[in-house]
């Protein structure tokens, strides 16, 4: 058996969703007449209850695009250390915007919004970067999958507008972090002037991330996501996925937060285990005590029994639940795990 837990990027299509693709009414999306694209931006727009979304080919375009609608070359953004704008996103934000990035030393990815206030530069002192613009993640990817608190979001939204700054969310897993916090998608579009959401993690779509926001700010996406080079032609086949997926795999997210909860319940059990981080969502990230197991040889073990997973550096590694993981998959990982001899 092969089990494939590096992220949840590496599903395949179920056939109900090919299913859609292959039905699928198309145009040309770079003339705005694609139909099945269009109408997956008015539903997910519906969805957070905002005016209107755009298509993008991939979150990083999508967070890029976001980024450089609110700021100017010189300004500022405060985000957290372990953001996936900052860490993951090839240094996108200075090369494309032109913008430096200012880090708060939060708790597992999530800042609080004493420390936001704090990082806001002076306006009046032109000697440093004008700070125009807060992007938070949820889930945090580096930080293992945690979730915000409405209310934290909420503190931090009313130091944006004390401040005068754009607040971006950088909402891959936004599905997972409200199933598994049961909150409404409309609360996060009220808080955030732009929020993108994935469709191809935990949602099982091949391609596609949605930009969301006000109808101004997708014109203006639009124009950037075109200098970017995101414009795609008949795009609505990704774009039935994308509306299968919202209609159809929302739901059972908490299948694989279970699995989740289950993997590092079985990790923490282990006498080779020095730290599982808390599971909140479909990420489990884990330390080894490398006195009694190396992390060669914990991956070598793992080459061995076909199970892949991944390393995010500093002694941290991490395995992540999806759709194609299935229940048999789990209890193999299980036993494996349960089998290692040190």
């Amino acid at each position: 058996m092969e089990v494939n837990l590096i992220s949840d990027t590496v599903t395949r299509p179920t056939p109900g969703m090919m299913e859609a693709m292959m039905q699928a009414e198309v145009g040309d999306d770079v003339f705005k007449e694609d139909p099945t694209i269009n109408a997956l931006e008015a539903k997910a727009a519906a969805m957070f209850g905002k005016e209107a979304a755009l298509f993008f080919p991939s979150g990083t375009m999508a967070n890029q695009t976001g980024i450089k609608l609110h700021t100017r070359p010189g300004d500022q953004l405060i985000c957290d250390k372990y953001a996936h704008v900052y860490n993951y996103e090839g240094g996108g934000v200075s090369f494309n915007s032109g913008v430096s990035c200012k880090l708060v030393d939060g708790t597992r990815g999530m800042m609080e919004a004493d420390q936001v206030a704090a990082a806001v530069n002076p306006p009046d002192f032109y000697h440093s970067p004008r700070t125009s613009l807060v992007c938070v993640e949820n889930t945090t990817n580096k930080g293992g999958g945690a979730c915000w608190d409405l209310k934290a979001l909420q503190e931090i939204r009313e130091v944006c507008d004390a401040h005068g700054l754009k607040y971006h969310l950088d909402g891959a897993r936004i599905w997972n972090a409200a199933v598994a916090k049961q909150q409404d998608f409309k609360d996060f579009g009220s808080l955030f002037d732009t929020l993108s959401v994935c469709l191809s993690k935990g949602l099982g779509c091949p391609v596609g991330s949605l930009l969301i926001g006000s109808k101004s700010d997708m014109e203006e996406a639009l124009r950037i996501r075109k200098v970017l080079g995101g414009g795609m032609r008949q795009s609505g086949y990704l774009a039935a996925a994308g509306i299968y997926a919202l209609d159809n795999h929302i739901e059972r997210l908490v299948a694989d937060h279970q699995k989740a909860s289950e993997l590092g319940a079985s990790l923490e059990s282990l006498p080779f285990i020095k730290k599982v981080e808390p599971v909140s969502t479909n990420i489990v990230i884990f330390e080894l005590n490398t006195d009694l197991l190396s992390e060669a040889s914990f991956m070598q073990k793992m080459d061995a029994a076909k199970i892949r997973l991944i390393g995010m550096g500093q002694g941290k590694l991490r395995l992540v639940t999806h759709l194609d993981y299935t229940a048999a998959m789990h209890q193999y990982v299980l036993e494996t795990f349960s089998a290692i001899a040190i």
